[in-house]
C-alpha cells in the first residue's frame, strides 16, 4: 500500500488546517469534528473520498479523549442515551429506506437550528433528569442519527437544556459518540458483508487519508482540551450553542444545495 500524500501539497496543507480546526472544536466541546471536517474538506475534494477516513478519525478522537470521559461522564444520562440509540437508530435507518434523505436532513437540520437559536437567545427550557426523559433524548438522538446522521447535534442541543455540568456534558458526549461510532461501524460491517458491492471502509485510500490527517486532528484536540480548562459554565453553554447553530446551519445549507441540484 502506498502512503504517498493523497493531495498536492497546497491542498494537503489546507486539509490539515481544516482537520486541525475541527479537532480544536472536538477537544473543547466534545463534538462537531465530523460535521466541520466534512463540510470543510468537501470544498477541496469529493466527500466520498474523505468521509470513511473522517469516520475512522472520529473513532480515534473519541478514544484519545476516553480517559477524561470515563472520569467525568454522567453515567445515568449516558446509560439511557446508549439504550435509546440502540433502540431507535435502526428505526431511523429503516424509515430512511422509504423516505427521501435530503428533505429529511433539511427538515431535521432546520428544527435543530431553530432550537439552538432560541436557546442561544435566552429561551429557558430545563429537562428534568428522570429516566424517562433520558431515554427519550436517547431515542430521539438515535432516530435522528439513523435518518440524517446528525444525532450528535440533536443530543447536544437537548443536553444543553439540562443542568448537567460542562465537564460532565462534554465527557458524556465523548463517551456516547464513541459508542455510536462503533455501533455504526458494526452495522456498516454487517451491511458490507451482506452487500454484493461492499463499501471499502477500511481500504487503502481510507487508511492513507487517515494517516496523513491524524496528526493534525490530535494536535487540534490537544489545543481544544486546554482551551476547555477554566471556562465557566455560562461561557461553555454559550460556546456550545453557538457551535450548534453553526453545525446545524451547515447541515441545512448542504441539504438545500442538494435539493436544488
Amino acid at each position: 500500500m502506498s502512503f504517498a500524500a493523497p493531495l498536492p501539497l497546497p491542498l494537503l496543507i489546507a486539509s490539515m488546517a481544516i482537520v486541525f480546526g475541527a479537532g480544536i472544536v472536538r477537544g473543547f466541546a466534545g463534538f462537531g469534528f465530523s460535521a466541520l471536517s466534512v463540510a470543510g474538506l468537501a470544498l477541496l475534494v469529493s466527500p466520498a473520498k474523505v468521509v470513511p477516513a473522517i469516520f475512522m478519525l472520529e473513532v480515534l478522537a473519541s478514544i484519545s479523549l476516553l480517559r477524561s470521559a470515563a472520569r467525568d461522564s454522567d453515567w445515568p444520562w449516558l446509560s439511557w442515551l446508549i439504550v435509546g440509540n440502540v433502540l431507535c437508530l435502526p428505526l431511523g435507518i429503516v424509515l430512511l429506506a422509504w423516505l427521501p434523505e435530503t428533505p429529511l436532513r433539511l427538515l431535521i437540520g432546520a428544527l435543530l437550528l431553530l432550537a439552538a437559536v432560541l436557546l442561544r437567545a435566552g429561551v429557558s427550557l430545563s429537562l428534568a433528569p428522570s429516566a424517562g426523559v433520558r431515554l427519550g433524548v436517547g431515542m430521539a438522538s438515535g432516530f435522528v442519527n439513523g435518518v440524517a446522521a446528525i444525532g450528535g447535534i440533536a443530543v447536544a442541543v437537548m443536553l444543553s437544556t439540562s443542568q448537567i455540568a460542562p465537564a460532565a456534558l462534554r465527557a458524556t458526549l465523548i463517551a456516547l459518540f464513541l459508542f455510536t461510532d462503533l455501533y455504526a461501524l458494526a452495522c456498516s460491517a454487517l451491511l458490507s458483508y451482506a452487500s454484493s458491492s461492499p463499501v471499502d471502509l477500511l481500504g487503502a485510500d481510507t487508511l492513507r487519508w487517515a494517516i496523513w490527517l491524524t496528526p493534525a486532528m490530535l494536535a487540534g484536540i490537544w489545543v481544544g482540551q486546554r482551551s476547555f480548562v477554566g471556562v465557566s459554565p455560562a461561557q461553555f453553554r454559550r460556546h456550545v450553542l453557538t457551535l450548534l447553530m453553526l453545525i446545524a446551519g451547515i447541515s441545512v445549507v448542504r441539504a438545500g444545495v442538494e435539493l436544488l441540484r
